[in-house]
């Protein structure tokens, strides 16, 4: 099938309800949608494997020439999704670095219950063991360009496919440790696309203490996903790329959006690891803040006991301002 068009998308529109009745979820709307339909190929995406079964969770796996091999999606539905026909904002949720996260893992961690009945469609994809949602700058196993596949690819594919607000005010980006990164990375980089971004345990500051979370990200892609390639350029980064990727160089980036960000205060003691990944989230998310307040920008931030883990009361606090802030279904 080729790509999506716009005759193609304003059908899919129009299946989602967009009179005053559909977006107050009137009752002759709930009695007379259509189910969903089959998602197709589209935007330098062909699928692969597709799970259309479960009422909320379905996924799909894609052939794509960026990333080298087939990533998946998991696209958590609301509850009345198949029967409402209405239209609904969307939150991409953006996992955390590591041998075992894929994208799967917010669905392990709970994700169906803590999104509960609320009127949201979440996106979860893939992101590499250690792909920092970047395209990078050097690969020894074949394309890893996981920036261009979301942005590029993916966006636009979900917005094809589903019955989703796509627009500025429609879309909101979270994510976990390295994926709270790439939510602050998405949201900066591409300024009409997230109305809301929110970082748990996302480090915010590449440069700080000689540059450790640029380092980080060069050796754990090295390891884990490029063979000895790296993110930002080693010995010697790609001084450009790092300053257009690092969220305290991009503060006006920022303005005029919902800002969510949480932190811990006390990492295992014992664990060298936790401790100095969440004591390197916290310092830069304390320079973020800094350098917002200083521009006027407002935002919500929390600091909480413990380390460098996924705090499910944060996320559903995160998750009801997202939902305030974004249109409604």
């Amino acid at each position: 099938m080729k790509d999506q068009t716009p005759t193609r998308r304003r059908v899919l529109k129009a299946a989602g309800g967009l009179s005053a009745a559909a977006a107050l979820g009137g009752a002759g709307v709930l009695a007379g949608a259509a189910p969903a339909s089959a998602a197709g190929d589209g935007f330098g995406l062909r699928v692969t494997e597709r799970g259309e079964s479960d009422p909320r969770m379905w996924w799909y796996r894609f052939s794509t020439d960026q990333t080298g091999w087939d990533p998946a999606v998991n696209v958590l539905l609301p509850e009345d999704y198949h029967s409402s026909g209405r239209t609904y904002p969307v939150l991409y949720l953006l996992h955390g670095g590591g041998l075992d996260q894929d994208f799967m893992s917010f669905d392990k961690a709970g994700i169906r219950g803590l999104v509960g009945g609320r009127p949201i469609i979440v996106v979860m994809p893939d992101g590499g063991h250690a792909g920092w949602y970047s395209n990078p700058v050097s690969s020894n196993v074949g394309p890893r360009n996981w920036e261009t596949f979301h942005m590029k690819q993916l966006l636009p594919w979900i917005d094809a496919n589903f019955r989703t607000y796509a627009e500025y005010d429609g879309r909101a980006v979270s994510g976990f440790s390295m994926g709270g990164f790439g939510a602050w990375k998405y949201t900066a980089k591409y300024y009409g696309h997230f109305a809301s971004v929110s970082a748990h345990s996302g480090p915010a500051s590449l440069r700080r203490d000689l540059g450790a979370v640029a380092h980080w990200a060069n050796v754990s892609s090295a390891a884990a996903d490029l063979a000895g390639g790296s993110i930002y350029g080693m010995p010697l980064w790609d001084e450009a790329r790092v300053s257009a990727d690092n969220p305290v160089e991009r503060i006006d980036s920022y303005r005029g959006k919902r800002i969510f960000m949480v932190a811990g205060t006390s990492p295992d003691p014992v664990n060298w690891f936790e401790r100095i990944t969440e004591g390197e989230v916290l310092a830069g998310q304390r320079e973020f803040r800094g350098l917002l307040d200083n521009a006027g920008i407002a935002y919500e931030a929390r600091e909480e006991p413990g380390g460098h883990v996924f705090r499910h009361e944060m996320f559903k606090q995160d998750l009801d301002g997202m939902i305030e802030r974004l249109r409604k279904a």
